[in-house]
């Protein structure tokens, strides 16, 4: 079965080539940091829990320290992270004491193998060429056996302005070259938001990881307007950063600590921000994790 994608082929190789010259950089300015997203530290709010979705979350907060991924300083402001009246949680990247914050919540549960899904509220189509929105799995202490135990779905231009590619599927590790069965950039238009509102939503097992996105809410029938499967009939693949290397790996699987994941963050870092230097929010209406 292998990388199958649906309704159109990945992209051209100058954009492969645009996302591994990203991540190339990325790895070398996180190389103090080696393989860990970060545990969060708290100022204290709400008993540093937020909760959302009938979940609890801890919010990820750095405002003198960079970590990835960028790297970025992280917000836990009450104006930068928030849930409003409606349970809606509001993801954003601010300027704030001359610095771009972005903005990450964790799951306090642990998940594993099972079907993710989020509703968003946002235009992800004309997204800031340097803003990234990201919904994934990550697990700072599988990195040698399982590559983090990151699955993901990801809305940015990575940095190309005229980009019209901005959700992309993707699973680690993901190998370098210019055709890349470990990422799908899915071909969008209008016709993916309804107001809006979109659902993603990736079903994730030993042997395949399935992905697919429709406009609007949650619905049990919906009209599919992107979708890929990953399986374990492709390569194993291994995962650099910095000096750590993992260990030649396929589908990864989840470790004990593995947890959702959702950040708003930038390419560019805590000093030159968005292209259009403004303020940027997201809204994720829903999340639901059905374990399998």
């Amino acid at each position: 079965m292998g990388g199958i994608i649906h309704w159109q082929s990945i992209v051209a190789m100058k954009k492969q080539v645009h996302y591994f010259t990203f991540i190339l950089i990325a790895s070398t300015l996180l190389f103090g940091w080696g393989c860990e997203q970060g545990d969060p530290v708290f100022n204290g709010r709400d008993g540093d829990i937020l909760t959302f979705a009938g979940r609890d979350w801890t919010i990820k907060h750095r405002d003198s320290v960079l970590m990835g991924p960028g790297p970025n300083f992280f917000s836990d402001h009450p104006n930068d992270v928030w849930v409003d009246d409606d349970g809606f949680l509001h993801l954003t990247i601010t300027q704030r004491d001359g610095s771009w914050h972005a903005t990450e919540v964790v799951s306090v549960e642990s998940m594993g193998y099972g079907t993710y899904t989020w509703t968003i509220q946002g235009d992800m189509l004309d997204i800031d060429p340097q803003v990234v929105l990201g919904l994934f799995t990550w697990d700072n202490y599988t990195f040698q056996e399982e590559a983090n135990s990151e699955v993901d779905i990801e809305f940015s231009k990575w940095g190309e302005d005229l980009d019209t590619t901005t959700l992309q599927y993707g699973v680690q590790p993901i190998a370098f070259g210019p055709y890349n069965a470990e990422r799908a950039y899915k071909p969008q238009g209008d016709s993916l938001y309804t107001a809006g509102i979109s659902t993603h939503e990736f079903t994730w097992t030993d042997t395949l990881i399935t992905w697919r996105s429709w406009a609007g809410e949650y619905s049990q029938n919906p009209e599919i307007l992107g979708y890929w499967e990953f399986d374990d009939s492709n390569p194993a693949r291994i995962k650099y950063e910095g000096p750590n290397v993992s260990d030649p790996i396929v589908i990864p699987g989840p470790g004990d600590s593995t947890n959702a994941r959702m950040n708003y963050w930038l390419l560019t870092g805590p000093t030159a921000g968005p292209d259009n230097g403004r303020r940027h929010e997201v809204i994720i209406r829903d999340f639901i994790y059905q374990p399998l």
